[in-house]
């Protein structure tokens, strides 16, 4: 019989359910196949930059509807990693569910971090690699790709931490409502929004900085690799506490309880 409520939205509940399954099935791949799928995420997030980049080009980046149409063709990084299929690193912090109630074990998330995250830099850098042999950096693009990773190391520790925290909380509810949806076009208008006020707000994503940093150099950017490195480092620690404290154990213990942990 066919499902009348086949283009329902899943609701809540039934999202945790998804979203700690997938979550196992993404721990148990195999390692080749993960680093792949986690290269081809590091270049879709870097098509997302490179379109913010030509996005903010010749404009006032600190303007609300530059940035608003800025954050818009950013989106297309995590529609691609959603829809096409791939493995993202900061949208991998949802898997923290499936460890509290014991379907994975630590040591298996870990694994899947690291070598995803790895991946993601490989995808992230070798397409800024891309663009900067393209000739597009030397143009007008430029300006704008030596000021976005200028701007980051500008910010201090504690600001760099918080930023990427409040970032990665709303990828993941991005990717959380992006489950709700039973069609490629409700997926993508769950990740738009979420994303847009992301990039308006000026939060930070430590793979889009993997990409934005190495673009920065072939445009001409003075940032050196320690400044850049040091960004990434609690960037990348607010991303996980964003999204595994923020996001992944709030819905697990409000759908699950605390009586399975």
């Amino acid at each position: 019989m066919k499902d009348e409520n086949n283009f329902d939205a899943h609701k809540p509940a039934q999202i945790a359910v998804l979203v700690e399954a997938v979550g196992v099935t993404k721990a148990r791949l195999p390692i080749s196949q993960m680093f792949v799928l986690a290269i081809l995420a590091g270049a879709f997030i870097g098509f997302g930059a490179a379109a913010y980049t030509a996005a903010m080009t010749g404009v006032d980046t600190s303007f609300g509807p530059s940035r608003v149409l800025g954050g818009v063709v950013f989106s297309l990084g995590l529609v691609l990693v959603v829809i096409g299929g791939a493995e993202l690193f900061t949208g991998n912090a949802l898997m923290v569910m499936a460890v509290v109630d014991r379907k994975i074990t630590m040591s298996l998330l870990l694994r899947s971090w690291l070598i995803v995250y790895a991946g993601n830099l490989v995808g992230a850098a070798g397409l800024a690699t891309a663009f900067g042999l393209s000739g597009l950096l030397d143009g007008q693009m430029s300006a704008a790709a030596v000021a976005i990773p200028e701007a980051k190391i500008a910010l201090r520790p504690l600001e760099a931490f918080m930023r990427g925290a409040l970032c990665n909380a709303l990828v993941c509810l991005a990717i959380w409502l992006s489950f709700a949806a039973r069609t490629a076009a409700g997926k993508i208008l769950a990740i738009i929004w979420p994303v847009g006020a992301f990039v308006l707000l000026g939060l930070e994503h430590s793979v889009a900085n993997m990409y934005f940093f190495p673009q920065g150099w072939f445009a001409g950017s003075a940032v050196t690799p320690g400044a850049a490195l040091a960004n990434l480092i609690w960037v990348t620690l607010g991303n996980v506490v964003g999204g595994a404290g923020g996001v992944a154990l709030s819905y697990r213990f409000a759908y699950h309880g605390p009586s399975q942990s």
